[in-house]
Formats: structure tokens, sequence, C-alpha cells
């Protein structure tokens, strides 16, 4: 699948730690040390939590491989004890999508890899419904049909948990997925589980959310893009997105709009996560955009 930063010398540096001087000289200063060039590097510092948030890009052919700089870079990361991470750069992220009978959201998010504005890799797609098998086929991607049999729904998500690991994905994507997770798969995919949710968080949840804002007579409608954790539609929110409208639109005419804006959002949110932009800190989080 076609991604971005292919440069196979290309790194990924996303480190957070308390915050304190010398933190960015000595990251860039390493860098440097082991002819790299920075390419880009974002930094954010939390008044709140002193907590300081950095992700750097950097490439050189003359660099040493990526253990010899995780060993070298060691030392530095114990000092400011920080949480780290050495990403390649051509190796994209892969995504397992999970969709049940909605395709908007999906099809919009097959339709960007294949033109490569979206730098991830789709690992294949499941769903509890035979909708979309003809479009995942299309695009030469394993379907996976998950059916929900009653009483066997516990069954049903072990074998997606299954497809997850032995695909080597990275992220679960829930594109319109209408299951709740149990709080084993929600544990077990922690922080690498993002959903799609039809209203502005934190708003109107559960399954109407557009027909609420309706009945509510709202002026801004929007969709929210977040971390799936045990608490519905409580995760970290990653991305928002929203749009005015007005007293002549119905329903119907929410469900077009809301059906745009989902898919946006949901696409920022994966190639965010993809580039390694998505930090955590509490219960929000810290997106360094470029």
């Amino acid at each position: 699948m076609p991604h971005s930063l292919t440069n196979p010398a290309a790194r990924v540096m996303t480190m957070s730690c308390p915050d304190r001087a010398g933190i960015v000289a000595a990251i860039t200063g390493f860098i440097a040390d082991h002819q790299g060039s920075i390419t880009e590097t974002s930094h954010y510092v939390d008044r709140l939590s002193n907590r300081s948030f950095m992700r750097t890009s950097f490439a050189g052919d003359a660099m040493p491989g990526d253990e010899q700089l995780k060993e070298r870079f060691g030392a530095i990361a114990e000092r400011f004890d920080m949480d780290w991470q050495l990403h390649r750069a051509d190796q994209p992220c892969r995504v397992l999508v999970a969709v049940s009978k909605k395709g908007h959201v999906l099809n919009n998010m097959l339709h960007r890899v294949s033109i490569g504005t979206l730098p991830i890799e789709i690992a294949g797609v499941v769903s509890n419904h035979e909708a979309m098998r003809d479009l995942v086929e299309w695009h030469k991607l394993p379907f996976h049909h998950l059916p929900i049999a009653s009483g066997h729904k516990a069954e049903q998500e072990e074998k997606l948990l299954e497809i997850f690991d032995s695909s080597e994905a990275d992220l679960l994507a829930l594109a319109r997925y209408m299951q709740i997770l149990s709080p084993r798969a929600c544990t077990h995919l922690q922080q690498r589980a993002i959903n799609i949710h039809h209203s502005f968080l934190p708003g109107f949840k559960g399954a109407k959310p557009y027909h609420q804002a309706f009945e509510r007579g709202v002026k801004i409608i929007g969709a929210t893009a977040h971390f799936v954790t045990t608490d519905l539609d409580e995760g970290p929110i990653i991305e928002q997105g929203v749009e005015r409208v007005d007293h002549t639109m119905g329903p119907r005419d929410m469900i077009e709009i809301g059906h745009d804006l989902e898919s946006v959002v949901f696409n920022r949110a994966i190639r965010w996560f993809a580039e390694h932009r998505v930090f955590l800190s509490g219960h929000r989080t810290v997106v360094l955009r470029a």
C-alpha cells in the first residue's frame, strides 16, 4: 500500500517525560552527533502535569542502525526519565478495520489508502455482517465475516482478537462497528483501538445521537474519534469536527452531514496515530500535528 516517509533511513522518535531544562537540546544534539538531519520536530509542555512531549523525525544515510541508536540513547532517556520509542518511517502502521452495515467511513478510508493520502496498511476488515464484503474484496483485501449468534458474542469477540493478533495489526479501527467491546477486549487493545462516534462528545451518546440533537434543537453537530476504553464513548478524545445546522434541517439532513464529518475526523485520527503524533496525558491526548 502507498504510504509517506518511505526513506529507509528515516526514523521518528517520540518521547514524554517530566519537564526540565535541556530535553530538546539533548535529543537534537544526539541526532546531530550521529549524523542525522531533523526533518520535522514538535514539542509541547503540559503545564498542568509538568510533562514534556516531543516528536522528532530525522534521517541520515550515515547514521547507525536502530539497535545501536537505541542503546546509545538509553543513557539520555534514563537521565530525563523518558518514556520513548524509535520508529522506522518505512514501516507503515498496520490497521485492522471493524465495520457493521454502514460503509461510508470504511469506503472513505479505503479510497484514501488506495490513492496514497492515508499512510497505513490495511491488514483486513472484520464485520458482523456481509454487507461490506464486495467493497472490501474489490480492494483485494481480506474480509472476515464474524456473525454474532445469540449467546455467543464472547466467542465472536475472541475470534476478532485472534485475527488482530495473527495479522500483526498495530491498530483496530472501529469504522462504525456497532458492537460494544468487552472489558477484556478493551484491556487487550489498550491504546490500540480507535472508535468514531457520530456525535460531538461528551454530548449525545447512544445509537441515535442525530435524533437526540434534532429534538434538542442544536445549532452544531459533530463527530468524535477517541481511544476505546471500558467506559463506553468515554475514551481519550483524539479529534473532533463540527458543522453548523439550523431549524430547517431534519434528522436525515443531519445524518448526511454527519457521515461526511465522521469520515474526515476518523481519517485524521488514524493518520495521526499512524504517524506517531498522539500522546496520552492523563485522560486527555496531546496531538503533535505537523
